[in-house]
Formats: structure tokens, sequence, C-alpha cells
């Protein structure tokens, strides 16, 4: 997979390939541009962007790219945002429709000319839904840089999300924080404003750094200004490889908030992570510098069930740019021509040797056979209970009220917890049925409570162990 950063002028670029034991090979590529692409987070010009993107393909390491799926993270000026408190009355069944009605008043567009991801967080005795949703024009000019190149968008989610991935597993379930995210640069100090149920304000941060203005008076008095405003901070993240030099205990007693490097958190919260990520010649992957890609990279990694942007557009033929070569890497060559000389060799040996043949006659008589008698075949007890089932049903057909429906289905079948909620899209025309992989022997019995419904539904265990359902059940166009 390759995530993909974008910016007004800079691409940032991560390639992982896993590897034979399990790892991710990785290889990157950062550069900031002199000319614009991208303005507000929509496209300028698409030849610009693509010629751009396919630098960063061509210089992103020696192996040479062989996926052309795109994970795409783009500025949260790209998205509108919804952020809004769940009433506390709100039955599960009315949550979609809820989030629906707010983000129509609230988003300059129709809703329908979006594409929408949400999730919801629950801290300090509040539940706040965050809605992100991105106009399909917008995308559909980064489709087209793209597809120029021959890749392919796979998911697109805003740098916001990617960022707080990097300290959610910091947070504190019993306390309520304000949180500011900094990446420094030697220009500037930018990021977001958070508290621990997410994104408290949609713009960006952009903090001067010319005119040899020191860092620690600049950040104090946006501190300063937040403090005037109601907004106390609890804690300050600084990321960006000038971060590397900043003491902590000295920066924490100049600015008066609690600050915490980024690169001491990473190898306490995110340690597995990092060292999932194999560098050739196994240096340090440079977290710092590719702060936001890291943080897509741990979202995908925790939401298997595919709760980012899932693109869905239909991109325009485009005359088309030289890609650069793809081919296989010399390791995998290497590996399969010993394994080839190797199972002939074997192959051509065993061919030749006659192997004595043993008969044996140590029964003597033979035993007559044994009639068989019709019998109930004993019907397996499931290993997991319904009753504690987390399942969450995805409408991915477009019928309205049909999650609602096979709601009322599995609850008559002695399912408890259930919600609903629409699917990335409506283009779903085979159901899916997704457990977590510990769940795997639940797989038959939901099939079993919902034949009468769905005759042959896709599937797998394919969710993490960190969601927050068990189930998903994806409802297709073939769900009667």
């Amino acid at each position: 997979m390759v995530y993909l950063y974008l910016d007004k002028n800079v691409v940032k670029l991560i390639y992982l390939k896993k590897s034979l034991l399990g790892q991710q090979e990785t290889s990157f590529f950062e550069k900031k541009y002199e000319t614009d692409f991208i303005n507000r987070g929509a496209v300028i010009n698409v030849d610009l962007l693509a010629s751009a993107i396919k630098e960063a393909l061509t210089n992103s390491g020696e192996r040479s790219i062989a996926d052309n799926q795109i994970f795409l993270i783009l500025p949260q000026e790209a998205f509108y945002y919804l952020r809004t408190q769940v009433p506390a009355d709100i039955a599960p069944s009315a949550m979609n429709a809820f989030i629906n009605d707010k983000a129509r008043s609230s988003f300059p567009v129709p809703l329908e000319d979006c594409l929408t991801f949400s999730f919801i967080k629950e801290n300090g005795g509040e539940k706040v839904i965050n809605f992100f949703g991105i106009n399909k024009e917008v995308l559909q000019n980064y489709n087209q840089a793209l597809s120029l190149l021959d890749l392919k968008m796979q998911f697109v989610i805003p740098e916001s999300v990617a960022y707080f991935k990097l300290f959610e597993k910091t947070l504190r379930q019993e306390k309520k924080e304000n949180i500011l995210y900094l990446t420094l640069t030697a220009e500037e100090a930018s990021g977001y404003l958070y508290d621990s149920n997410g994104l408290l304000e949609q713009k960006k941060v952009t903090l001067s750094l010319l005119k040899d203005a020191k860092l620690e008076e600049v950040v104090k008095k946006y501190v300063d200004e937040l403090k005037a405003k109601g907004v106390k901070l609890n804690r300050l993240i600084l990321s960006g490889d000038p971060s590397d030099k900043v003491r902590q205990d000295t920066f924490t007693k100049d600015v008066g908030v609690w600050t915490n490097p980024l690169k001491r958190i990473v190898p306490t919260f995110y340690d597995e992570y990092i060292k999932m990520l194999v560098v050739e010649g196994k240096r340090p992957f440079p977290i710092l510098t590719f702060d936001v890609s890291f943080g897509a990279f741990i979202f995908a990694s925790e939401n298997k069930d595919q709760t980012a942007i899932k693109n869905t557009l239909k991109t325009k033929p485009q005359r088309s740019m030289s890609m650069p070569k793809i081919g296989m890497p010399r390791k995998e060559i290497f590996i399969f021509i010993v394994s080839f000389v190797l199972s002939f060799g074997l192959f051509v040996l065993m061919s030749k040797v006659k192997l004595p043949v043993f008969k044996s006659n140590l029964l003597a008589t033979k035993e007559p056979t044994p009639t068989s008698s019709p019998s109930a075949t004993p019907t397996p007890t499931p290993a997991v209970k319904r009753s504690d089932l987390k399942v969450k049903i995805l409408n991915g057909g477009g019928v309205a009220g049909k999650a609602s429906d096979v709601k009322d289905i599995l609850k008559n079948k002695g399912y408890q917890d259930i919600i609903t909620a629409n699917a990335d899209n409506f283009n779903y025309t085979v159901t899916e049925i997704q457990v977590k992989k510990s769940l795997s022997s639940a797989i038959p019995m939901i099939e079993s409570d919902l034949k009468d419904y769905v005759s042959q539904p896709k599937s797998s265990a394919s969710l993490a162990d960190s969601s927050t359902a068990d189930v998903v059940i994806i409802v297709g166009s073939d769900f009667k």
C-alpha cells in the first residue's frame, strides 16, 4: 500500500510492501515544491500534481513500485466537518438519520454531493460524533491525477484524523483534555487543536517562525490567546524534525503547558507499528518527517472494517503518463529461482528411485462390511452466544430501512447489542459478513440465521480485535 499525503506544495509518501516474515519493507519520499498544485484543499492543476506524484514514486527508493493502491491523506480544508454531541436519549436506529440531518443543515453543499465518514468518541461523560465529508467534484480531480499514472485511490482521510491517531492511545477515559498538535519546520509551526473527543477547531493553526522568532515565545503567545478565549490547553505535542532538539522540561516551563514530543510518545504507545516498518540498511523510520503518513498507517491497521472514505468514483479516461517500471524485486526473484531448482531436483531424484512395496497380511480374514443405519446428526453448539455479540449493520444496497429490517431479524434470533448505519456507498451487490478473527466460529451461526434472506454472503474473519463491533454486516442488494 502507498500512503500518500498531499498539501498545497508538499508531497510525502511511504510505500509499504509486506515481506515474507510479515513485516513491511518501507521506502519513502518527501519534497516541498516551489509551485502550488493545491489551493484550499482543491487541485489547481491536474497535470502538475500528477508530475509531483510521479517524482515521489520514482524516487521513493531502489525497489520498484509494484502496488498501485493509494491511501490518500488530504488537508483538512478539503473536507467539510461537523462535530456534534450525541443526545443521551437517542436510539441507535435513529443515529444515522440524526447525523445526516445535522450535516444537511451545516454543509454548504447537498449531502448527496459528498462522500462521508464518521466516528464516535466517548470521553469525560460525553459522546461526540466527528463527521467528515468531501465534495465528489473535488475528489474527482485527485482521481484524475492518479489515473494518469495508472494508480487507484482506495481510501481517503483528512490529515487531522491521521494526526489524532498518533496520540489517541495516550488519552485517559476519565479525563477530558485540550491538546494542541504542532508539526515544526524551519519556517512555521502548524497543526490542529483537539480535545479528547476529536477535532475541536477545523481551521489549521499556523504560527510563523520567521524573523528570528523563538519557538517558545510564539507558542506561548498562542497559548495565552486560547486562554483568553476560554480554552485552557492541557497538553502540547510537538512533531517535525526540529522537535528532535526540543528539551521537554525547559519547553514545558517556558510555554506553561505540559509538552510531549512525538518522539517520546511513539516508542511507548505505538512501538508495535514501528517494529513492523523495516527500512533498508536497518535505519530507523523517520517518524518526525512522515508523522501524518504514519498516522494514516495506524488508522488503516486499526480500521480494517473500512471506516475511512472508500473511493467509489469512476474516473474518466485520461491520457496516461509513463510510470516507474514495475518489476519484481531481486530478492523475490532469487528466492523463486532457488525454490524452483530445488523442487525440480527433488522431483528428478524421486522419479529414479524405486521404493519397496510392502504387503501386509496382518488381517487374515475379511471383516463384514457394516450396514449403515440412518441416525440423527447432532447439532453443534455455537462457540459464542448471540446475546454476547456486538453487531453493526450497514446499509450497502441503498434500500431505505433495510438495515433496520435486518436488525429486527437478528433481534428475533437472540442478538441484543445491534446498531445500524449506512455503508460507505450503496453499490454492494453481495452481502458481506465480517467478524473478528477470535470469533470466526460465529460465522456459520450468523449465516444460518440469515439463510432465508441471503444465500451466499461474502463471509470473512477480517475485523481487527480493536474494532468496537464484533460483527459487521454490510447489507447488499442480494438481501431479500
